[in-house]
């Protein structure tokens, strides 16, 4: 069971590591430094720090609408949009066939790059296809990693979501709990079942998922509260995005339940409510990383057909937060970049 608490320690250990030697890099002359200065100074004023092509990269996502997640992977998307001199565009569906049309249309726009996420892999597979074909790079972010090469992708931006699975599984034992509940709220989407499918392979209780409607808020709080007030053994309800967690907290409340609350991914409400202890734990998978070294690495590719990872999926969580870590993210999570 400690195995894949090791992989996700020494996966943070290398991405630190990387960071550090990455700013090192930058300090290491008087000519770096002023680049440095330079690339700062024209972020502060919200222009451009490179003199390349006014190129357009394109994100579609499987996001449904007012999922805060994807609001915080567009602003770190955004962000080195403006550094790199990028004309960024966003588009997403919950409905696969919608997202391949949206992936489509980019296509046809002749994009100088593209962003997409394989929630549902078979069914952007043709899109995907066709936008390789067509020239344009493709870098995979969030889900799919396992999908990306052979689509065609540059690298894969994301945590490893069984790993990520297996981290909470081992949380749960450590905070003692013997029966979790794990909500999955978009049916279809491989990524949510690998999740849960990690927490059941490391968790030594019992797990049981539960498949609510992620468009019906109501209907979350009203499934997760029915399962509590029938079975009043279950002593942790994982959810497995943000804003699901809050439905969660309300259905315990509701039903009279004494259930840890966990979730994966954080935003500013999260935040606060592992500081307050209304939460036990959240997965960070860090989604303005995502957006921003998606954007990053398409420049990166355009400009110096540089592959960071060497094509294998460059990892950005999981990481395990409790309350004494939420304090230290609040201010990031509430200006929308945790």
């Amino acid at each position: 069971m400690t195995n894949a608490r090791t992989g996700v320690r020494a996966i943070g250990a290398v991405l630190a590591a990387t960071l550090l030697a990455a700013g090192l890099t930058a300090c290491s002359s008087t000519g770096g430094k002023r680049a440095e200065d330079a690339r700062k100074a024209a972020a502060a004023e919200g222009r451009a720090a490179v003199n390349t092509p006014r190129w357009t990269f394109a994100m579609v996502t499987h996001s449904g609408d007012g999922d805060t997640f994807w609001d915080i992977v567009q602003n770190g998307a955004k962000q080195a949009a403006v550094k790199d001199n990028i004309n960024f565009l966003y588009s997403h569906s919950d409905e696969a066939k919608e997202q391949a049309q949206l992936i489509d249309a980019a296509v046809d726009k002749k994009v100088d790059g593209l962003i997409v996420t394989l929630a549902k892999p078979d069914a952007m597979k043709a899109a995907v296809a066709r936008a390789v074909k067509a020239g344009i790079p493709v870098i995979t972010v969030n889900s799919g990693s396992e999908q990306s090469k052979a689509f065609g992708a540059l690298t894969h931006i994301g945590q490893d979501e069984t790993v990520a699975g297996e981290a909470v599984g081992d949380e749960l034992d450590e905070r003692g709990r013997k029966k979790a509940l794990c909500v999955l709220h978009e049916q279809g989407n491989v990524g949510h079942e690998q999740r849960c499918a990690g927490v059941k392979k490391t968790f030594g209780g019992e797990l049981q998922n539960l498949y609510v409607d992620g468009t019906n808020m109501p209907d979350v709080k009203a499934s997760i509260e029915a399962k509590l007030q029938a079975d009043p053994a279950i002593d942790a309800v994982v959810t497995l995005g943000a804003p699901f967690a809050d439905a969660a907290v309300q259905a315990r409340k509701t039903a009279g339940s004494k259930a840890e609350i966990d979730t994966f991914d954080l935003n500013a409400k999260v935040a606060a409510a592992l500081s307050a202890g209304t939460l036990g734990f959240a997965v960070d998978q860090q989604p303005y990383l995502q957006g921003y070294q998606a954007v990053d690495l398409l420049w990166l590719y355009r400009y110096n057909a540089d592959v960071l990872g060497g094509g294998r999926p460059v990892l950005t969580g999981p990481q395990i937060i409790n309350d004494k870590d939420a304090a230290k993210l609040q201010e990031y999570a509430e200006r929308g970049t945790r």
